[in-house]
């Protein structure tokens, strides 16, 4: 198996959103995303998988040695292997990618956050920097693109902890503020035991608007002349939107659920955004 062949099952596998964006893009770029995405699942999965923590954090110092190492010229995972045609190309800087290894770190040191500044730094390590890498791949000519890559980063991430809190529970890790929670008087209890209730849904409906919030922005700072660039980006905020949509309309019940669109679906978003982009 070739490295790019081992991170394309790697994306394939995961059945996420962002596998069915890359589907439209020309081979080189879809070469690049898709090695990109599989190095992100890699550390992700170094958090989710490893029961023992200090297990996990060696295997992230492992892949901070990997990624020095690849800008070294000498990468030895399929992973790093498949991004190094890449690097030069596609400008992806070895802090960048070393910025979302800190994100995996943040959630071997904590479990919860404050407020949203200190959730929204979490975001950006671990979805909005990968957002900006994303937009360098995708070709961009105006820097504001970034800014918007950044910011639709940001609101996947959001997306992610609504969708995923139940989820996330059961692994005793809360990502909703918990200034907010008191705010809208939702006790960590309720959530960890998974009581649904009606001060829960409104605080889901909070979050929810935050997030679209962040998609709205993004959208706003994205530039005319790189629109047709961005189209993978745009296809992945449609998907995420719609999921968002989906949760809101079955009354915010993440707490014993996880809701996903279907690969039919999906797919079908992906080509009208594809079409519906274009000048």
């Amino acid at each position: 198996m070739t490295p790019d062949e081992y991170c394309q099952q790697k994306a394939a596998a995961s059945g996420s959103s962002f596998y069915y964006s890359f589907l439209f893009l020309p081979p080189e770029r879809r070469r690049a995303i898709t090695a990109l995405y599989a190095f992100c699942r890699e550390v992700d999965d170094v958090v989710d998988e490893c029961a023992d923590p200090q297990l996990a954090h060696t295997k992230l110092a492992w892949w901070r040695a990997e990624i020095a190492s690849l800008y070294e010229g000498n990468p030895h995972h399929p992973v790093s292997r498949a991004l190094q045609p890449h690097l030069n190309a596609f400008q992806i800087k070895k802090g960048q990618l070393d910025e979302i290894v800190t994100g995996m770190e943040m959630d071997l040191q904590q479990t919860r956050y404050l407020d949203f500044a200190a959730l929204e730094r979490y975001c950006y390590h671990v979805a909005g920097a990968v957002g900006v890498l994303a937009a360098g791949i995708f070709g961009y000519r105006d820097p504001r693109t970034l800014e918007y890559a950044k910011g639709l980063g940001t609101a996947f991430q959001l997306t992610n902890i609504i969708r995923d809190v139940g989820e996330d529970a059961r692994k005793n890790r809360i990502y909703l503020p918990m200034d907010e929670m008191q705010r809208f008087g939702v006790t960590a209890a309720e959530i960890l035991s998974g009581t649904h209730t009606e001060k829960f849904r409104n605080l889901m409906e909070f979050e929810a608007r935050r997030a679209e919030s962040f998609y709205e922005k993004a959208m706003q700072d994205l530039p005319a002349q790189d629109r047709r660039a961005q189209r993978a980006g745009l296809i992945m905020a449609a998907i995420y939107r719609a999921t968002l949509a989906e949760i809101e309309r079955d009354g915010f019940r993440v707490l014993d659920r996880r809701t996903s669109l279907t690969p039919l679906r999906k797919l079908w978003i992906a080509w009208k955004t594809w079409i519906n982009a274009l000048p």
